[in-house]
Parts: structure tokens; sequence; C-alpha cells
């Protein structure tokens, strides 16, 4: 036999042996498992049986004290002693048996059987519970900190309430468990857990918008200072843990009691102030809660369901530790002094087993060094958070002005229209005003064929509603909505449009309505919106009336209006069976009132929401709440040339204002105060009047055309449109003031739809850019009111302006670049652009104050690829270049970050290199330092032969063909509409074709599938 073989038939019979013996020592555990099994139902048998058995003795017992002698008596006392002693007994031996879980571990984990059946798994379990409460309250504290003081992100604080909900989710868990163990946690302890992590999952599901950001702070400030709490009382938990454990002085469960029922007094008392402040946080946030839910915008059901919770959560609390306070307190009240005595070991109880020294009457101080040292600190910490924060001036004589009593604001459009005998309902989608106009003017029509008619805001609104519209007699439902961006619908339509793609089931059989779709042909999506609503409703079984009207605002949209318009109404008559009255006079909406005694505390100065909002600065900051920033820096980019292109930076440090590269910035312009002084001096009117416009119809959601009380030269500059050439309805409505009758007939003419009429209107107003006071100048004899003319005018709306910044290298700056607008008419004047040359005059110091631009962020789809490494292609000619500068910066950020960036190249055009090849240096470092990995500059008149941005798109065809077709390359275009982004989509068109072997039709598809899948976006304007 091999030496090998014999080595490995040794080592088997070795592994042979210890398998059988293995195989024994298995089957006596699987026996003494048995055994113990069975011994475990002996004693939970006989544990009830003893139970049953010590009732019916305790009641004989009972029945034989009556008449018993007096030594029969002190036996039966004796006997009944040691029978209420049992139970305590009995309970200490369940500790250690199996039992049924409850209702609720039954529900989560089925019938497993948790219980431990060793003090030291117990005690393991146990340290395993305190250290899992204090790892994750100090997780949850670290993310209140940062979602409060650094971050703002919608989808953080998402993971922030879901962390929460799994966190008490998770405690109820452990905490059954712990119960089912033997410890006797119960009550409120229990329940608030399942309390808070229903809060946590109702702050998780409340949707963006106004209400959860003016509650987001306050939650998370409340968050945090919970974590904080918590964090303390693990630290005391843990000492009173360590010294009982020491001592044996509880049952061994009571260790985890909530509600510090086993703490140290001084652990308690230290514990008192923070504890009860926590309480009436609760409270406050519970109340604030309850006054957002009146608000009349305030549409959420979480608002009303937190606001529960919290008052729940403040009453259990304030209550419970309330109790254990009086119980702890009588307690040590009553409890008697020890004298100084001598002990032996073998004399020791449960409870002082451990001492090995005689225990002496020493009263401990209440605090030591370091709860003092801890307090000091926290109450150091809470002054330096409220002396930094930042503080409101102080405006005492009207602060009851910034909050006024809210007022509730009816939903249902049906009831109104009820209430007010109204049978025509006109819903508008607006982005700029145009779209809010037309809905009113349509609305004022009606009047004038027996109909009674009311505009209205979808966001407003109920529109389930539309459905029960048939219950009104002869009714009807316009649609104006217009289409923003790529196809989207306005910000006041989203819910609308929501409504329409989610509700399949909808009967709207018994609707009658017509859209007119307000839009723009240069870009991709033309009335995009305006179609989908005419033909959804139809889907639904709506019946269209009259045809939809298409409004292209880069031809003629008032004509295309007042075209559609001039046929509808005739449809309308014929449909209904109704005739119009031949009423064609003016019809007011708003009456005058002149205020002689105001408090000027009480007038608007130019707000745009809250009176006052401009003196005390509240964010969140929208589009009725701007952040007034000051102006950082204001330069001139170009060299040279007769334009003046501006580089500005707005200051948003403090404001907690976020944006991201491509996103816009809102400004709110101010009219040239040289124009609105002329308008006041042909009409002839004090324009420091204060004045209100208020609304005839008393139930219009809508009570005044702007903020009011106003004066009127607040009204000119700050809230209505006076360089825009005046819609055919105002000088139709204007038309009765002029005293020559030809001036009348031709503001009536240019007002009709007639050939003659559109051709006056186009030559004389559009053609010549008239505005309301070239008008007025130059028809000497129309003298209109001007409250009349105030409530004619649109509103002056803000401009947007694509950000030229990255928040990761400027988080505290906003970077705009423009072209100011300025030009001559045909009748000489000169016409300047409201917002550009505002922002023009907007110098850093202005008479030893710094200027400051009222502001806030709209968000957009304009972004840079998810993944870093893909290729970005930029276009952007002009000032279209602007999103590009944050992408470039961002990149920059991204290198520096070690992170791996993709090809980044750039087409950027202008007219002469000297004179405006804006941002020249800051493009040309970047390519140095590699973040452009290439730049193409077109400088289309430095030659004879003009050169543009596509022209150097077809000379580096193949390499853009590469980056698109095979490196997934992302495409951006910034500019121009009309032109630049319609002859780069034709030049792509024929690089595809060249390069790709399609056919034209092919490469069109092509790049509108680059559109779908979001590699191909367009931030252009007309």
């Amino acid at each position: 036999m091999p030496q090998g073989l014999g080595v490995v038939l040794e080592e088997w019979k070795c592994l042979d042996k210890e398998y059988q013996q293995l195989q024994e020592t298995h089957r006596m555990y699987l026996q003494k498992l048995d055994e113990i099994s069975k011994l475990q139902n002996n004693c939970s048998s006989s544990i009830s049986s003893q139970r049953k058995r010590l009732k019916e003795v305790s009641h004989l017992v009972e029945k034989c004290s009556k008449g018993a002698s007096e030594e029969d008596a002190k036996t039966l006392d004796e006997i009944n002693e040691k029978i209420k002693m049992r139970p305590n007994a009995f309970s200490e031996m369940e500790a250690f048996l199996p039992k049924k879980n409850g209702l609720y571990l039954s529900l989560v984990l089925g019938h497993v059987n948790v219980t431990l059946l060793s003090k030291q798994s117990k005690f393991a379990y146990k340290d395993e519970y305190e250290k899992f409460k204090l790892y994750h309250t100090v997780l949850l504290m670290l993310f209140s900190f940062i979602c409060y003081f650094f971050v703002s992100y919608r989808f953080l604080d998402a993971i922030l309430n879901f962390l929460l909900v799994w966190y008490y989710c998770t405690l109820t868990i452990r905490e059954s468990i712990l119960i089912t163990n033997g410890s006797r946690i119960k009550g409120w302890w229990v329940f608030h857990h399942y309390v808070s992590a229903f809060l946590s999952g109702v702050m998780l599901t409340w949707p963006d918008g106004n209400p959860y950001k003016i509650f987001r702070n306050q939650f998370l400030a409340y968050s945090l200072y919970q974590s904080l709490v918590q964090c303390l009382q693990c630290y005391y938990q843990s000492g009173c843990l360590y010294r009982l454990r020491a001592l044996g002085e509880r049952h061994n469960m009571d260790l985890t009691v909530e509600g510090f029922q086993s703490w140290m007094w001084k652990g308690l008392t230290f514990l008192l102030p923070f504890l009860f402040f926590g309480h009436f946080w609760q409270l406050f946030n519970s109340l604030s809660l309850f006054r957002m839910a009146q608000l009349s915008d305030c549409k959420e059901w979480q608002v009303l369901m937190c606001a529960l919770c919290f008052l729940i959560l403040f009453m259990g609390n304030f209550f419970t530790t309330v109790a254990v306070v009086r119980h702890k307190v009588k307690s040590r009240n009553q409890k008697p002094k020890r004298k100084a005595k001598s002990v032996n070991m073998t004399d020791m109880d449960a409870e002082t087993s451990t001492h090995t020294k005689p225990a002496v009457d020493e009263e401990e101080p209440l605090f030591s060094n370091l709860d003092l040292f801890l307090f000091s600190l926290i109450v150091g910490l809470v002054i330096y958070w409220f002396m930094s924060r930042k503080k409101p001036e102080q405006i005492p004589e009207f602060k009851k002005l910034d909050t006024p009593a809210p007022t509730t604001r009816e939903t249902s459009f049906i009831e109104k229209m009820k209430k007010t005998g109204k049978n025509i309902i006109v819903f508008y989608g607006s982005q700029t005003g145009t779209g809010e106009e037309f809905s009113n003017r349509l609305s004022k029509d009606a009047q004038r064929y027996g109909m009674k008619g009311m505009a209205a805001d979808p966001e407003e609104y109920e529109m389930g509603e539309l459905a029960r519209l048939s219950e009104i007699k002869n009714s009807l439902a316009i649609f104006c909505m217009a289409t923003y961006g790529e196809g989207d619908p306005t910000d006041n339509a989203q819910d609308f449009y929501d409504w329409l793609q989610e509700n399949d089931d909808e009967d709207l059989s018994g609707l009658n309505y017509t859209v007119f779709a307000l839009g723009n042909k240069t870009y991709e999506h033309y009335n995009a919106m305006g179609k989908y609503v005419d033909k959804r409703l139809k889907e639904l079984g709506a019946k269209r009336i009259f045809d939809l009207g298409l409004g292209d605002d880069d031809g003629n949209l008032e004509e295309d209006f007042v075209s559609w318009r001039e046929q509808f109404w005739p449809a309308v008559c014929e449909h209904f069976g109704v005739e119009a009255l031949g009423d064609d006079s003016s019809i007011r909406q708003y009456e005058l009132k002149e205020h002689t005694d105001l408090n000027m505390n009480k007038v608007y100065t130019g707000e745009i929401g809250r009176l006052k909002s401009f003196e005390v600065q509240k964010p969140p900051f929208d589009s009725k709440n701007p952040f007034l920033a000051p102006v950082a820096v204001n330069r001139r980019l170009n060299k040279g040339g007769n334009r003046h292109l501006m580089h500005l930076e707005l200051d948003i440090t403090g404001s907690k204002i976020r944006y991201e590269s491509g996103d816009h910035v809102a400004v709110f312009p101010t009219n040239d105060s040289a124009l609105v002084n002329k308008l006041g001096q042909i009409l002839g009117v004090d324009l420091d009047v204060v004045i209100s416009l208020n609304n005839l119809d008393e139930e219009s959601n809508k009570k005044h055309p702007f903020p009011c009380p106003t004066t009127y030269r607040t009204a000119l500059t700050h809230y209505l449109d006076i360089t825009h050439p005046p819609r055919t309805n105002v000088l139709y409505e204007l038309a009765q003031y002029a005293s020559d009758p030809k001036d009348q007939e031709n503001m009536r003419k240019m007002a009709s739809s007639s050939p003659e009429g559109k051709a006056l209107y186009q030559s004389w107003v559009l053609g010549a850019s008239r505005n309301i006071l070239a008008i007025l100048e130059d028809m000497p004899s129309l003298k209109p009111p001007v409250d009349h003319l105030c409530e004619l005018l649109p509103r002056l709306q803000a401009r947007y302006y694509s950000i030229a910044s990255s928040s990761k290298v400027h988080p505290n700056s906003i970077h705009i670049c423009a072209v100011v607008v300025e030009y001559e008419t045909v009748t000489g004047r000169i016409n300047k652009g409201v917002a550009t040359n505002w922002l023009k005059n907007k110098l850093v110091t202005d008479n030893g104050h710094k200027s400051t631009v009222p502001m806030y962020i709209r968000k957009s789809q304009f972004r840079l690829p998810f993944k870093t490494t893909n290729p970005v292609i930029m276009i952007g000619p002009g000032t279209g270049i602007a999103p590009f500068m944050g992408f470039i910066q961002e990149r920059g950020w991204l290198k520096q970050q070690g992170k791996e960036v993709g090809e980044t190249v750039m087409f950027f055009g202008c007219r002469h290199k000297n004179e405006d090849y804006i941002y020249q240096e800051e493009l040309e470092e970047a390519e140095k330092n590699g973040v452009l990995t290439q730049l193409n500059v077109a400088f289309s008149r430095d030659q004879e032969q003009k050169v543009y941005v596509q022209h150097l798109l077809k000379k580096n065809k193949e390499h853009i063909w590469k980056l698109i077709h095979s490196d997934n390359a992302h495409i951006y275009v910034c500019g121009d509409a009309k032109n630049m982004a319609k002859d780069v989509q034709t030049a792509l068109h024929e690089i595809g074709e060249e390069l790709g072997g399609m056919t034209r039709t092919q490469a069109t598809d092509y790049i509108k599938k680059l559109m779908t899948k979001g590699r191909y976006s367009q931030d252009v304007w007309s």
C-alpha cells in the first residue's frame, strides 16, 4: 500500500469517528430540546393551573377570615401575603418561557417565536435596541442639519421623511419584541411611536408647493431639536442602565422603559426643560398648520392631518411627562431616610446585593460638572442661533398689514355661476398675461349677446366639476390656452393638464366647449397645449360648438384672435338660439374709488403680492413674493459697436434661493419715469392720488386689476404695460373718448375685423410701434379717464433670462447676460426695452444705496446630462451663450472634483471679433484648461460672406456626427427661434443625410427622436 494512501485512510477514520460523535451529540441535543419543549409546556400549564387555583384559594381565605380566631386569622393573613407575591414570581418564570405574539407582531412577523430564553440574550437585545436608537438618532440629526442649512431639494426632504417612517416603524416592532420578553413598556410610550410614524408618512406624501415650503424649515428645525434631545436622553439613560445593572435594582426588562421611569432623578431634572420645550414646539407646529389650513390657497389634506398629529403628540407627551414628574416627586418625598448601618452580604436582598459598605444618608448634588457644561453649551448654541438670525426690520405701525386675515375662496365654479346667474366660463392658461387678457375680453363679450360670462383661473377651481356644467342652461366653457416651453402647459394650467391626462373614465357628454390656442409658429410644438385640450375634451365626450382657434404670436396674434372671435359669437348665438343685443357700448369691469385720508402705510408702492413685502423679506421667494437681490456687478461686455451687451451679477446671499445651470431668473422691471410723467401731463391728472379699482362683480376672485390701494404713479410705473402697442379692444374702448369724429372712426375701424381695419391697425399701430403714449400724442382729441385706461392696459410682466452661471461655482450669485433693446420707429421716436434699459441703469450703488432687483427662479428642463462622461454640443450665438457659461463653469468644477468629463464643444457666433466677442477671455481660458475641448466662433460680418454657427457645424460635420451618433452626445441650442434654431436643425438634417446615409425624412425623424429622448434641448425665443 502506498504511503500516501495510508495517511488518507487514517485521516478518514479520524473524521468518521468525529462524525459519529457529532451525530450522537446532535441526537442528544434534539432529545434535550424535546425535553425542554415539554418542560416549557408543563411550566406554562402549571402556571396557568396555579393562577386558577390561587384565585379559588383567595376566595376561600376571604370567606374563612370572617369569624376566625386570632391565631387562625394570623395564619390566613400569612397565606394571603404569599398569594399576593405569587403573580410576580409567575411573571419572573414566564419571562423565560415562550409566549404567543401579540396582535401587532402577529400581523408583522406571523407566528415566529421572538421570546429570548436567557438573561444574557435579553440584555444583549436591550443593548442592541439602545444602540440602534442612538445611531439612527445621530444620523437623522445630521440629515436634518444638512437639509436645513445647506440644501433645499424636495427629494432629499423625501429621503429624510422616509428614514423617519422606517425608524419609527422599526421602533414599534422592536418595542413589541421587548414587551413580549417581559418589558413593561406600555400606554403612551408605545402609542406615540405609531403617531410619529404616521406623521412622517404624511410629510413624505405632502406635495411640493407654497404650503410645504412655508412649513418646511419649521419642521426641519423641530426634527433637528428632537434628535438633539433624544441624544441627551440616550446619554442619561445609558448611565442609568449601567448603574441599575450594577446594582440589580429593577426587573430585568424594565431598563428600557420610555419616559425615564427608571432614570436617575438628576437626569430627569436636567432634561425637563428640553422635554417641555419640545412638547410646546409640537403645539406651536399644530397651531401653525391649523392657521395654514384656513388659507384660501391651501388645498392639501396633509396640512390638517399634520396639525392633528402634532396636537395628539403634544397632548400625549405633555400630560404623560407631567404625570411621571408628579409620580417621581411623590416617590422622592415619601422615601424614608435610611440610617447608617452595617450590612452583611448574606442579609442583602436583590436590591442591595452588590453593596460592600454601609449606606449613608448622603445628599448627592443635583447637577454634576458634566451636566453644567452640557447645559451651558446648549444654551449658548441656542442664544447664538437666535442672535445670528437675520432680524426683520421693525415696522410696528403696520405689522398687522403683513398678515391680512385670510378669506375663504370659492373653489366650485358651478356654485359661483349659479349664484351669480352666469352661463359662460372662460378658463385661461397664461404665462405672460395674454391668455388671461383674451379670456377677460370674451367674458365681457358675453353681455353683448344676452349672456353672462366669467373669466377663471383653472388653478383656483376644482376642474372635476366640468361634468356638472350641464346643470346650467345654455352653458359653455371656453378655454384660452397658451403653450409654454417645449409644448408644456403654463404654470397655472399644469393641474388641469394632469387632470385631463389621469381621468380616462370621466364623462363630459353634457359639456359644450371651444378652445382658442395661443402659440408661436417658430417653436417646435406650436400650440401643443391648446390642441391637446381640444382633442382630449372631445375624447371624453364633450361637444365642440366651434372650431379650434390657433393664434400665432410670430405673425399677428391679435388679428388671429379678433378674426376667430368675430366668427365664434355668431356660431354661439346659432347654437343656443339667441340674438345679439346690438349694444356696442363700453362695459366697465371696475369702479374707481379715490382715497383722501388713507394711512400711507396701507398703500401699495410696487409690491407684487404681500403689502410691505419689499421691506420685510420672507422666504420662500416666487412669482408672488420676489426677492430683492442687490446688484453686485454691472459691466459692459462688448468692446465696441452701437449696441450695449451687459453682464449683471445679483447677490442672493441669505435668501435660501437655489438654482441649477440652465434655469431662468425672472425679474420685475419698472417703466421709465419720464414716460409715466408724460402720460400724467397729457391726461392732466395728479399721479399721486391714492386710488382703488374695485371689481363690480363682488363674487369674482379677482378683486382688483393690480394691487390696491395704490397711486396712479405706482400703477403706471410698476403694474401696467405702457410700452407695448395696445390691442384692438383697448382702441375700441377708448374710441368713445375721442372728441374728433375722424379719430373715433379710425380707432373703431382698427378694432374691427374688416380688411381695411386690420391693415390700418397693422401699419399705424404695430408697424409704427406706437405705444399708448404715442397714440395719445398723435391723437390730441383722445382724452380718456386715467382710471379706465388703467383698467384696460395689460399687466407689466416679469422678464425671464437664462442664468449665465453655475450654482456649483457661484452659490450666492446669479449672473445675467443681456443686450439692451433700443430702436428708432418710423415716426422718429426712440423706443427702449423696458427691462434691459432698467437693468442697464441698475448701478452697484445709487446715491449711496445698493441697487436691488426683484427676482425669483423659474425651473427649466434645460439641463446638463446626468452622466458627466456624455459629450455636450452647445450652440449659442450672441446672448444665447448665457446658459452655456453656466454649463462650462459646471463642467470645469466637475473636472476639479476629479470626475471624468466628456467632450465639451462650443459653437458661438457674433458680428465682429473686436466688438462683440463677449466672454472671450473666459472661453479661451476654458479651452486652454481643457474644459472646452473645442471652441468654434463664427464672426458673421468680419468678411465679405456672412458666416454663422450653422456653417461651422457643417464644417465640423464628421466630428459632430461621431459625437451624436456614436458617443451619445447631448445637443443644446439657445438663442433666436425664428432663424438660428431652424437653420441649426437644417444643418443637422443635412449632416444626417450626408454621413448617416438617411433621407431628409429619416434625418428629420432622427433629430425628433433625439428631442424625445432629451438629447436635443432648446432654450429659444422669438
